[in-house]
């Protein structure tokens, strides 16, 4: 029973590197992980709600897709069921993720792209609210705009946030080294100038209090809709 509790950790743990792409949380620390269940043999069984039964089949689509990814690539894994409860597409959904069939070809007539460019949009939405994180204590201190945008990454202090900052930046093929500057346009990997530095932070933190507002809003709408608790929420929340 020890070895099976174990592995079920395990899953979990592989579990929480898949991301809400809107909210960019973790789908076991949002709840979003219904059940989690590993057999003796290795089989897991996977079970996914969300916040509505109207949610987006894109955000969801990716969602199933990513736990189906991680959870496959565990050694000692025999089979992955994963699937999604209670949504309006979820057949759709599902039967496209274990046929390994894509976005548009599980949504045949419905959908016209697959959904990188979505993902993208996503974790460059990411970026800015996490530039936003770590530039907060520099101008809460009162450093001017301008200076900022003369910072690099070596002169950020340590921080989960900064490390955090630091995945998406790389995710999407920008800088990362100590050298690379704080402040970095998402989509051309520019540095942002002295003269812009002040909108530039102003989208930032619009763009993080919009996310942090999008997940209150669906931490309270799936608290009305399933009042248990979520396989590995806990321990991970």
């Amino acid at each position: 029973m020890t070895a099976v509790i174990a592995e079920k950790d395990r899953v979990l743990d592989a579990l929480g590197a898949v991301r809400d792409p809107e909210l960019d949380e973790p789908i076991t620390t949002l709840g979003f992980v219904s059940t989690c269940v590993v057999s003796a043999a290795g089989d897991v069984v996977v079970r996914l709600r969300l916040p509505t039964y109207f949610c987006a089949p894109n955000f969801a689509f990716l969602m199933v897709a990513d736990a189906y990814d991680v959870v496959s690539a565990l050694p000692a894994v025999r089979s992955v069921d994963v699937a999604l409860e209670d949504h309006f597409a979820a057949a759709q959904i599902n039967a496209g993720v274990a046929a390994r069939a894509g976005f548009v070809a599980s949504f045949d007539g419905e959908a016209a792209a697959e959904l990188d460019e979505l993902r993208r949009t996503f974790v460059a939405k990411a970026v800015l609210a996490g530039t936003d994180q770590v530039c907060r204590p520099f101008v809460a201190s009162g450093t001017d705009p301008a200076e900022v945008a003369r910072l690099t990454i070596a002169d950020v202090p340590p921080s989960a946030e900064l490390d955090r900052l630091l995945r998406r930046r790389s995710e999407l093929g920008l800088p990362t080294g100590p050298d690379a500057p704080l402040l970095i346009d998402v989509a051309t990997g520019e540095a942002i100038g002295a003269p812009a530095a002040a909108r530039h932070l102003g989208l930032a933190r619009l763009t993080r209090t919009g996310i942090e507002a999008n997940t209150g809003i669906c931490r309270g709408m799936l608290r009305h809709r399933y009042t248990e608790t979520g396989a590995g929420e806990e321990e991970q929340g």
